[in-house]
Formats: structure tokens, C-alpha cells, sequence
């Protein structure tokens, strides 16, 4: 919505949940009444070509919301699947949005975005850019790595991650779910809440005594997707049991969610807070393996050179400088603690040392010349 009320930009969004694209709809037209109210001119309807330099902050062109799921593995002029859920009435195969084979309707270029794009959303976006020469750039802010495949689900769909030759060369390259879990996290968050002994800490160890009751209760149930209850740091242990058992199909009246052994074990807080420090320590490390790996991906990939997007030869040992495929960098965007996946990975086909001009005031950035850097300070 920034970028089409805000900047007056062509934008389609696509969405793979046909019920929040239509959500979405409704919430553009409930900012065009409040554009009306204010008198901004061409909001009494949609506007397919607004003025160069609007006078208003706002301007009344709204993005265009299409349901569908990204296909990685098909080219980029079918790369939509139909929605989850279908959208009732709609064609059994979504169209794509834009037009053509790589192109906006027009035969513009496009740049393509992902923010907190989850799992294996950001490195399809990434095989589609560096295979699609009319996308001109891509902005990718990924997610929940934990949802990452790390094995091909089938021959023409390979895995999240590794995406590099270079990292799969590597020997223990492999990520276990725990790692990639772990890597989700707000390190400087969680620093906040040490150093103010928060009550939030309690909701870890109301966690792991849960997943004990679980594994118990049911062996065969691993990573049960509880999802966070809400305030569980203001209920006692009791209380947040029964409200997550149901969440895994368990009944909390056949559970001793209040006995002597969960006591026993809400006294050894300490311990669990101890040990998920540690695993935050190590969860930059990760994150960074993940995004590191991605950004060789597009060293490897044809691009800056009139390349036609098709993968180079992978490097077989660790040889600078690195091949010469799309420009691309990674920025510590904004501050962690207000999101911890504040690293934004951006490549195009042209240097960026124009496009990330404005940002140099910050001196967080760095433009990817062979070497990549390590995070700074205050990164996750």
C-alpha cells in the first residue's frame, strides 16, 4: 500500500489465500473513502495512471490483489498456481498478473519484492528473478526458516536451502530443523528481557514442560504446532496447559497438568533460559549461513553481463573473488528489535551502488564486491 498510495507505483500483490486477497480489496477501499473525505483528486475511482508528482502525500492508486501460489519451479510466464483455498467463481488456473513472459502488462520491467516472503517463498523469488531478464531487481526480507525444505520434494523442484553450489560443497552444510527454528529469533529482544528479569521468560519454560506433556501424552508427535498463546507469561502453568493441549488435538483432563513432577520442573526456570540463551548466541550464526547462501546463488547465476540468467560453473573450492553474476547486497534495514528479520537481500541486474546511494548515510551497508560482511552489531 506504500508503494502504490504512497509513491504511486504500479503494484500487484499476490496472495495464496484467496479469502485475504479479498480482504485486502476491502481494505484499499476503506483508504480511498478516507482519500475522498480529504479531497485527494482522482480518488473517486481507480486511477490506472496517476500524476508524475502528485500534490497529495497520498495518491488514490490502489495495487492490484491476485490469488495465487508462487510455482518455483515453472518459468516465469506461468509461475502462478491457483489459490488455497480456491476463490469461488475464479478460473481453475490463476493468470499471471504480469502479462507476459517476465514483463508488466506494458513490457516495463518489474521489480520484485518479498517482505517476510516465508520458508521457500524467498528462494523461489530469487530463482525466478535470476531467471526472468525482465525482472530488473528483487528485494527479498525472508522468514521462518524453519519452513525451508532441505531436500528436493521432487526432481524439478529443488530445495530451499542449500540454494549455492558453493554451500551444498560443502562438507556439514546441513541445517536441522532446530538450527533453522532457532534462527527465527530476537536475539536483541531477548536481551532486553534478561537485563529486566521480564516476566516473559517464564513463557519458555511453560513451553518445555509442555512439550514434555505432549511427548508423554503422545511419542509419536514431534513439533507440535501450538503456536503462541497469548499473555502466557500472565496465566499460570494450569492455565496456559489448557489452553495449548486442545491445540494438538490432546485432551487437558486426561493430562496432570498440576502435578508434583510439572512443579519439579517450573523450578528449574533458570536452566531452560539458560540454555535458549545459548541458542540464541548461535542463531545469527545461522541466519547468516541461510542468507550467505543465497547471495553466492546469485554470484553464480549469469546476469550483470548480458548473462541470460542460467547458472555458471560452481566454484570448487572457496576461490576469490567470486563469480561475476548479479549484483546483490545485503542491508540491515531497520532495527531489529522493532522486526528481527531486518536484513533485506537485494540484487539487480545493474550496479547498486546508485540505487543504495541514499542509504549510505547510515554506513550499515555493503555492497557485495566478492566478500560478503558479517553482520555488525545490533544485527540478527
Amino acid at each position: 500500500r506504500f508503494l502504490a498510495f504512497g509513491l504511486g507505483l504500479s503494484v500487484t500483490a499476490v496472495e495464496g489465500d484467496g479469502r485475504l486477497a479479498g480482504t485486502a480489496e476491502r481494505f484499499d477501499q476503506e483508504l480511498l473513502r478516507e482519500l475522498r473525505k480529504r479531497g485527494v483528486p482522482g480518488s473517486e475511482g481507480h486511477r490506472r495512471t496517476p500524476p508524475r508528482r502528485p500534490q497529495s502525500p497520498l495518491t488514490p492508486r490502489c495495487p492490484r490483489h491476485v490469488a495465487g501460489r508462487l510455482d518455483p519451479a515453472a518459468p516465469w510466464g506461468e509461475f502462478l498456481l491457483p489459490p488455497h483455498p480456491p476463490v469461488p467463481g475464479a478460473a481453475t488456473a490463476a493468470r499471471n498478473p504480469l502479462g507476459g513472459p517476465g514483463g508488466s502488462e506494458g513490457g516495463q520491467q518489474v521489480v520484485v519484492t518479498g517482505l517476510h516472503a516465508c520458508g521457500d517463498l524467498s528462494p523461489a523469488l530469487l530463482r525466478h528473478f535470476a531467471r526472468s531478464p525482465a525482472v530488473a531487481a528483487v528485494a527479498s526480507v525472508a522468514c521462518c526458516h524453519m519452513k525451508l525444505s532441505t531436500r528436493p520434494e521432487q526432481p524439478a523442484c529443488p530445495p530451499g536451502y542449500p540454494l549455492s553450489a558453493w554451500v551444498a560443497g560443502l562438507p556439514g552444510h546441513e541445517l536441522s530443523y532446530r538450527a533453522r527454528e532457532a534462527a527465527c529469533h530476537a536475539l536483541e529482544e531477548y536481551a532486553g528481557r534478561l537485563s529486566g528479569q521480564s516476566r516473559c521468560l517464564r513463557a519458555h519454560c511453560y513451553r518445555a514442560i509442555l512439550e514434555t506433556l505432549i511427548r508423554a501424552a503422545d511419542p509419536g508427535m514431534k513439533r507440535p504446532g501450538v503456536q503462541t498463546v497469548k499473555a502466557a507469561h500472565a496465566l499460570s502453568f494450569p492455565q496456559y496447559a489448557r489452553l495449548g493441549l486442545p491445540r494438538v488435538g490432546l485432551d487437558p483432563a486426561a493430562i496432570p497438568v498440576d502435578s508434583e513432577a510439572v512443579g519439579k520442573m517450573l523450578e528449574q526456570q533458570h536452566k531452560v533460559v539458560a540454555f535458549f540463551s545459548l541458542t540464541l548466541l548461535l542463531a545469527p550464526l545461522v541466519e547468516t549461513l541461510i542468507l550467505l547462501d543465497r547471495l553466492l546463488y546469485l554470484r553464480e547465476q549469469g546476469g550483470c553481463r548480458g548473462g541470460t540468467g542460467e547458472g555458471v560453473a560452481a566454484l570448487p573450492v572457496p576461490t576469490l573473488p567470486l563469480p561475476v553474476g548479479f549484483q546483490c547486497a545485503l542491508i540491515p534495514l531497520f532495527d531489529p528489535r522493532f522486526s528481527p528479520r531486518n536484513l533485506v537481500l537485494v540484487a539487480a541486474r545493474a550496479p547498486l551502488g546508485t540505487a543504495l546511494a541514499g542509504l549510505g548515510e547510515d554506513g550499515s551497508e555493503d555492497e557485495d564486491t566478492g566478500v560478503a560482511q558479517p553482520p555488525g552489531a545490533g544485527q540478527s
